[in-house]
């Protein structure tokens, strides 16, 4: 326990016990927002400057010694007290020590509990726009792998059946398509996060005469609070950002379990880049994409996050309750996650090796023409209730000799049904199969050309 009487201890006679001064310590976690603990101090000040509240000196001398405490603890000289409790009090202490009395004025007009919403929304806005750089560079890479590959075919599957033939590119793109909607719910959130809270003290506001306005301009948010006692008690911002880091790692845990499913020698369809793979302490031969499988597995704890904070907060009253001091590590977590996924799968990504030879000897062994010989009969007036049925039986003839449909004699497809003639297999033709889909958003090469198109575009923008 500290000799020293905590900087909120006035109407306290005994110290805090040693070990509930452990149990209530945040500095460890939050420690991490000494950048925005410092940003907000300096707009605080220089606002109650403007204000006439500190006089032009002391708002200098406030200034001057923040930025030492920033360097102090980039350069790791900075000492961290837990007795002081979390990264407020700790930069506060400091700053009383280099200055003296005007160090003890800077907390004018504001509480810790606007101070700390302030802090986090600075914070957790940066992230944000940390994870939107990734997410964008991660759909460029995706592009350039889909611009690459645009002629190559692979089985389209439901129910992780081969179902019909599409295009790689096609495939990607679909990923592209989910990350371009991650990018949009972050930048979306990001306004939300990116709203000043400062003034409205512990819950009520102040009686001082202060222009929460001014700070929001020098810190570049982007709105005031409406209300003091919401202010200081939304985490909001906190959880959509949670909710859109969890959906960012479902994202990419799907396109994990493809790689993973893709890598194995039976499918064959890529080979892992050695940066990204390990091996196996007792099997020589094998190649594990054990980079892919922790990916997919840190996307569980990415959903405990949530559900932490979720559960942390859905009890409070109103307003600011220390429940609260909980939730930083979570986001962290979520953080100190979902950013280096996003830089890992990119560069995973972009090294991938495809194999188109095995990717086409999968297409011709699952019947993925089936679909078009049913449309094929359809097309010919056969009701396709009929051509369905009738593709089946086809189908099952040609497994049972081992044989694909466009392998079959014209005179044994017409065993099935009279309509069939010598142009079925132009139909049969996987690439025909394929480049048929011209509709927008379809597997076929112009509307691939325009996805590529409108994805360039928006990575312009």
């Amino acid at each position: 326990m500290s000799e020293e009487k905590k900087l909120w201890g006035g109407r306290f006679t005994e110290g805090t016990a040693p070990l509930v001064e452990q149990y209530t310590c945040s500095v460890g976690v939050d420690s991490r927002l000494y950048a925005q603990d410092i940003a907000g101090s300096k707009a605080h000040a220089a606002m109650l400057v403007k204000q006439g509240i500190l006089s032009p000196e002391e708002g200098q001398a406030i200034a001057s010694g923040l930025t030492q405490i920033a360097r102090e603890i980039e350069e790791g000289t900075f000492v961290w007290r837990e007795d002081l409790e979390d990264v407020h009090m700790n930069i506060e202490h400091r700053l009383t020590e280099l200055i003296g009395v005007p160090g003890q004025k800077l907390h004018t007009g504001r509480s810790r509990n606007d101070q700390v919403a302030l802090d986090f929304r600075l914070f957790v806005s940066a992230c944000l726009e940390e994870w939107a750089h990734l997410l964008k560079n991660l759909v460029r890479v995706l592009h350039t792998q889909a611009s690459t590959h645009r002629e190559v075919l692979l089985p389209g599957c439901t129910h992780f059946q081969p179902a019909q033939p599409v295009s790689l590119a096609q495939h990607l793109l679909a990923y592209a398509q989910m990350l371009r909607r991650d990018h949009a719910r972050v930048h979306d959130a990001l306004g939300r996060a990116r709203v000043s809270p400062l003034g409205a003290a512990a819950l009520a506001g102040t009686t001082y005469a202060l222009d929460p306005d001014q700070v929001r301009e020098s810190l570049g948010l982007e709105a005031v609070f409406a209300n003091s006692m919401d202010a200081v008690s939304d985490r909001d911002f906190v959880l959509e950002a949670v909710f859109c880091g969890s959906v960012i790692m479902m994202h990419l845990s799907r396109l994990c379990e493809e790689i993973i499913i893709w890598a194995n020698p039976q499918f064959g369809f890529v080979r892992l880049p050695d940066a990204y793979a390990t091996g196996s302490s007792i099997m020589p031969q094998k190649k594990n994409p054990d980079v892919a499988e922790l990916m997919r597995g840190k996307t569980g704890r990415v959903y405990g996050d949530l559900m932490a904070l979720l559960t942390l907060m859905k009890g409070l009253p109103l307003a600011y309750n220390r429940d609260m001091q909980e939730d930083k590590a979570p986001f962290l977590d979520t953080h100190d996650t979902v950013a280096p996924s996003l830089a890992i799968m990119a560069g995973m990504l972009a090294e991938l090796a495809f194999q188109p030879e095995r990717m086409d000897h999968a297409l011709r062994a699952g019947y993925l023409n089936a679909t078009e010989l049913a449309d094929y009969l359809a097309a010919k007036g056969v009701p396709f209730r009929q051509a369905h049925h009738i593709t089946g039986a086809v189908v099952a003839y040609a497994e049972e000799r081992g044989r694909g449909l466009e392998d079959l004699t014209l005179d044994e497809l017409r065993q099935f049904s009279g309509d069939i003639a010598e142009d079925v297999f132009t139909v049969l033709s996987y690439v025909h199969a394929v480049t048929r889909r011209t509709l927008p958003g379809g597997t076929g090469p112009g509307p691939v050309h325009k996805q590529l198109e409108d994805i360039d575009a928006w990575l312009q923008a």
